[in-house]
């Protein structure tokens, strides 16, 4: 069951510094939304926002509304674990736990939320991740070997099984493919294609290209200077973005003038 995501007038600060100035934007659910624009304007730190990953950080804070199917993520008494659980993480580099198995790799999160599944569901929920993460194949007869024995690309596919065994309705994704050759970035982007059928899926890239294969609306982010704060500058459907942006600076950036 993917989600909606709303944002209203979010401010997102470091202590003092207002990195993210006033962004207001609607994600559809079912839908993958990528981020695009030049380093440090604010792109990745907007996405930690959407799952209160953001706050972990020590003075970080937000002013402003996030509303998953209407309910505020930052309302008084949110269980910020409860988000995380509800809109999973998937990270820059893969980061599968070393001393886990694949298969525990893909129950950690599980286990984590306190869940005990009995041996067959367990395994039954593992086969899903694994399949839903086009992995299944490729790591069926090795469940115990340890994860960190994979493949760069497999590796990022086993975190995004992890991601997904959890059942969550929004799948975020910073910069998935940027440790990954060319060939295991491919199987990532289809993977993401084939996601976004059961759920909202929103990808921080720098690769022009890829928001242009993987995404169906596009958000442009940029920064006027250092020590400015990031402010979303057009988004609109990813078509629109990259052939008919409607601001001169995206333009400016999809075509490579600069960034």
């Amino acid at each position: 069951m993917s989600k909606t995501i709303t944002v209203q007038d979010l401010n997102v600060y470091y202590g003092d510094f207002l990195a993210v100035h006033d962004v207001t934007m609607d994600i559809a659910a079912k839908s993958v939304t990528a981020f695009i624009g030049p380093s440090g304007c604010g792109k990745s730190t907007f996405l930690r926002t959407l799952n209160r990953m953001h706050e972990v950080l020590p003075g970080a804070r937000v002013e402003g509304k996030v509303l998953v199917d209407g309910d505020d993520l930052y309302a008084p008494g949110v269980d910020p674990v409860t988000v995380r659980r509800q809109i999973g993480m998937v990270f820059q580099r893969p980061n599968p736990f070393p001393t886990m198995s694949i298969r525990d790799n893909v129950l950690a999160g599980v286990r984590l939320n306190n869940k005990r599944l009995p041996r067959s569901e367990a395994a039954d929920l593992v086969e899903k991740s694994l399949r839903g993460a086009n992995l299944w194949n490729e790591v069926k007869d090795r469940l115990d070997k340890p994860g960190q024995g994979l493949s760069g690309g497999q590796q990022q596919r086993l975190c995004i099984a992890r991601a997904i065994a959890v059942e969550p309705e929004v799948l975020l994704m910073d910069e998935p493919c940027s440790a990954l050759d060319p060939i295991s970035t491919l199987a990532v982007e289809d993977l993401i294609s084939e996601l976004k059928d059961s759920y909202t899926v929103v990808i921080v890239t720098h690769n022009m290209q890829q928001a242009a294969r993987v995404s169906d609306r596009t958000a442009f982010f940029n920064i006027a200077g250092t020590g400015k704060p990031g402010k979303l500058i057009e988004y609109a459907e990813t078509s629109t973005v990259f052939n008919n942006p409607s601001v001169q600076a995206t333009e400016d950036y999809v075509s490579g003038r600069f960034g």
